[in-house]
């Protein structure tokens, strides 16, 4: 038999990293996936906006777990591995990456779409620690994970990075946190991590290693819904709501189709990529 090629999903507990979790199980991949909510109805985020990112007080209650997440992946045929991870923590991301090499060794794909929420501050508000924490989680601790799991990639001379971008890292908010836009601190990690892919690109292209941006759009999660002010979002910035199936559809096809090269080098729009890929389907 044939064995199916691996793949981590970080943040797979909702959202984008658990529709393409899915998409990417349907697609015949056996599944890794990571988060810090292991059991369904113990996930909690923090909230949009606030002059206090430090304060656990105002964290919300949130749905979706690992095991939620996959118990769909074994119902679509495939093998799960649940990954606990806390981007935060440095210790955590090592942990997760032996686990997964002791378990699995190298991977085929890693899908990086977990990220750090703090509360967004606005400008004058910003404290050292609301931009070192949102730098490290978004940035250098992405790095370190990213470190890890190439090893064995390159040992094999193959793999495939896909690092979920964000609109918030190229254009200028259209209002502060809280009332349609983000905060320096998350758009500037963001900005920060948006330039890892084109450097693994230079550096082990002719290793055998791609990396792909895909920027999934502005997608109404569980986790934005329960934080709130997605309407202001929307009309403030002029975003449309886009559906997180849509980076499902686009990851997978990034992960299996020998023509996702020309989009390297590219910051890929996943809901028209996904409708263009429907318009090809379609009979």
């Amino acid at each position: 038999m044939t064995e199916r090629p691996r793949v981590l999903v970080t943040g797979a507990t909702r959202g984008i990293g658990r529709q393409t979790a899915l998409a990417l199980a349907a697609a015949g991949f056996d599944v890794a996936i990571s988060g810090r909510t292991v059991i369904e109805g113990e996930g909690t985020i923090a909230p949009r906006a606030s002059t206090d990112p430090a304060s656990d007080a105002a964290l919300l209650p949130v749905e979706g777990s690992l095991e939620a997440t996959a118990a769909e992946i074994v119902r679509l045929g495939a093998e799960c591995l649940v990954v606990p991870m806390d981007l935060t923590e440095p210790l955590s991301i090592a942990a997760a990456a032996t686990r997964i090499h002791g378990e699995w060794d190298a991977l085929d794909v890693v899908v990086n779409n977990a990220f750090v929420h703090l509360p967004q501050q606005s400008f004058l508000d910003l404290t050292d620690d609301s931009l070192r924490g949102s730098w490290e989680g978004n940035f250098l601790h992405q790095v370190l994970l990213i470190q890890l799991l190439l090893e064995p990639m390159l040992a094999r001379g193959a793999g495939t990075i896909v690092n979920m971008a964000s609109s918030s890292a190229t254009y200028d908010p259209p209002a502060g946190p809280g009332a349609g836009g983000w905060g320096l601190g998350y758009a500037a990690s963001k900005a920060a991590f948006g330039r890892i892919a084109g450097t693994i690109n230079a550096e082990l292209g002719d290793r055998g290693i791609r990396a792909f941006n895909v920027d999934p759009g502005f997608v109404v999660t569980e986790s934005a819904l329960a934080r709130g002010g997605t309407e202001a979002i929307a009309q403030g910035g002029g975003y449309p709501s886009a559906d997180a199936a849509a980076s499902g559809k686009v990851i997978a096809w990034l992960a299996t189709s020998p023509d996702a090269g020309r989009f390297l080098g590219k910051v890929i729009w996943a809901p028209r990529l996904a409708d263009d890929l429907a318009a090809q389907e379609a009979p």
